[in-house]
């Protein structure tokens, strides 16, 4: 199955550079390209691609909220290009429903992968660096009062999971992908799958990567 990617990015160079790496996967195809929030959107809805790479510091819109658009429309994945000196944008791109995030000066075969495997449905790109940003994600929003939405943090949700489903929330939290997952909790990866799938159902959600903000928000 082909891939089919629309990129994001206001830096002209930087977005050459992209839509090279990815022209350069036999089952990755990049069928548009964008230099401003606006323009990802436009193109998201108009040509439905697969994912949309998105940057988050673009002209006209910026990219958290032209990932709140493109994802409440359900028009595509949205995978976030990030710095880590950029954490507020990076919260509210995982706010607005970003399927994962993916560091800027990460190379080639790590964007391919990357691409990939948000294809795949694993939304959690480079699980390390994906706990670190939970972690601080979880530890910055505990002071203020929660946003309303997806990753408010009210325990009464749990109320609906399963003692398994809880167990598969609280993996998801530790930034596991599938197989991880199935590998933690004895099982086999499709049905950690079929679980992560009912978890976002039942709490939800958008997206495994607010399931891990929430299991992060909850302690679970």
């Amino acid at each position: 199955m082909t891939v089919r990617v629309v990129v994001a990015e206001d830096q002209s160079a930087v977005r050459a550079g992209l839509v090279l790496i990815l022209g350069s996967a036999p089952d990755i195809e990049v069928v548009g390209e964008a230099a401003d929030g606006e323009r990802a959107v436009e193109l998201a809805r108009e040509l439905r691609p697969d994912l949309v790479l998105m940057d988050v510091q673009m002209p006209r819109m910026d990219g958290v909220t032209a990932t709140g658009i493109v994802v409440a429309e359900g028009l595509a994945d949205v995978l976030v290009l990030t710095t880590f000196d950029l954490d507020a944008y990076v919260f509210g791109a995982l706010r607005a429903g970003a399927a994962g995030f993916l560091l800027k000066n990460a190379d080639a075969r790590e964007l391919i992968e990357a691409v990939r495997t948000v294809a795949r449905g694993e939304g959690l790109i480079a699980p390390a660096v994906t706990r670190r940003l939970l972690a601080e994600f979880a530890a910055s929003s505990r002071p203020a009062r929660p946003e309303r939405g997806a990753g408010t943090a009210d325990p009464a949700k749990l109320g609906v999971l399963t003692p398994r489903e809880r167990e598969v929330l609280s993996a998801l939290g530790l930034g596991l992908s599938n197989a991880e997952i199935a590998v933690r909790l004895d099982m086999a990866e499709a049905t950690a799958k079929t679980h992560v799938s009912k978890v976002l159902g039942k709490l939800g959600l958008r997206s495994r990567v607010q399931a891990a903000v929430l299991a992060q928000e909850l302690g679970v």
